[in-house]
């Protein structure tokens, strides 16, 4: 077990759920106080940051050429490394009430599960750039059941699932390991193109990402609800050029997103044959715990639970349970270090 010393505690450490659609930050004491889009507007010209997270994401699909909106995570990793240290900067900045202080804080940042060594120190290298004195890397899977108060450090076996919106990661947890784990492209990102790609087809209409989401949220659904959702949706029609608007149902949605939710259905199945069987037993008497933006689609643990076998529950407060587990790993590191990646790199320059 790795040992702290009692300097490492300073009262303006951060934890950060670096998520490829939105990024939400915990200040030791005051709980979360950020949650923004991961997006980042650049002048091209210029070479400056325009905006960044609300007020950028407002600008998707309305800019002149040369402002570029930039989502810098691409399935929870970085893609753009020098936009990311700027979105951290921005977001660490405003954590600290904009106030410099002589010593940056300790990040802790959730990753998604499986990361490699080079992209968990791009991560860790962009929060140092951004200020931080030091940043802790943890799996968002992990930071999740923390978060949502899961037993990690005993010896039951603990099913999770984080839906982002870059990835979904499933893990199976028992006395402060991971036994079992897998990371799937198959997340809130692959949904928009799900139903992009269905109203396209369907209707021969073409909407942006942005309308993708709005629709989603409004009337996502992959069971058969008791009162049917509509929401109207407007875009190009592909055969005259012009605008049109079309009526979406939950139903349309349900029928778009069939594909993905299969292929989330086997990743998961993956995960679950790699298990040993005693932990399975405990994942079979415990259930599974659904937590990230994916799991406010309605219907999800109902239809999870009827293909798995399993008892499927949200956690409490779904969006926040990463960021919520990354903050109390800020309040007492050291019992959770064995989840650290890349642990003996952080404690040899701490």
């Amino acid at each position: 077990m790795a040992r702290f010393s009692k300097n490492l505690l300073f009262s303006n450490d951060i934890a950060i759920d670096l998520g490829t659609a939105n990024t939400l930050v915990y200040v030791r004491g005051r709980g979360v106080v950020i949650n923004e889009p991961s997006v980042v507007a650049v002048n091209d010209k210029t070479h400056q940051v325009v905006a960044v997270g609300k007020e950028a994401k407002t600008m998707l699909g309305k800019t002149p050429s040369h402002i570029r909106v930039v989502r810098p995570l691409s399935h929870g990793v970085i893609s753009d490394f020098e936009v990311t240290e700027e979105l951290l900067t921005y977001l660490i900045h405003k954590a600290q009430n904009g106030r410099a202080r002589f010593f940056g804080p300790r990040v802790v940042i959730g990753v998604p599960t499986g990361v490699t060594n080079v992209q968990s120190r791009a991560v860790r290298d962009a929060a140092r750039n951004a200020g931080a004195r030091e940043a802790i890397i943890v799996e968002e899977a992990v930071a999740g059941a923390i978060g949502a108060k899961l037993p990690v450090s005993e010896a039951v076996g603990t099913m999770v699932l984080d839906i982002g919106g870059g990835t979904a990661d499933i893990s199976i947890i028992s006395l402060n390991g991971v036994v079992a784990s897998k990371s799937s492209h198959v997340a809130g990102d692959r949904f928009n193109e799900n139903i992009i790609e269905f109203v396209k087809n369907e209707f021969k209409l073409g909407i942006g990402e942005r309308t993708a989401e709005d629709v989603k949220i409004a009337i996502g659904a992959v069971v058969p609800l008791s009162e049917i959702l509509s929401h109207n949706v407007r875009g190009r029609d592909f055969a005259t050029g012009l605008p049109r608007e079309v009526l979406l149902t939950d139903s349309h949605i349900r029928s778009a997103l069939t594909p993905s939710l299969d292929a989330l259905m086997e990743a998961m199945k993956e995960v679950i044959e790699a298990t040993p069987p005693e932990l399975l037993s405990d994942v079979l008497e415990r259930g599974v715990t659904v937590f990230g933006g994916g799991a406010l689609l309605r219907g999800l643990p109902q239809i999870l639970a009827k293909m798995l076998g399993v008892a499927v529950k949200v956690a409490p407060d779904p969006l926040s349970a990463v960021v919520r587990g990354a903050g109390m790993i800020t309040e007492d590191p050291a019992p959770y270090a064995d989840f650290f990646i890349n642990e003996e790199d952080i404690l040899s320059e701490a």
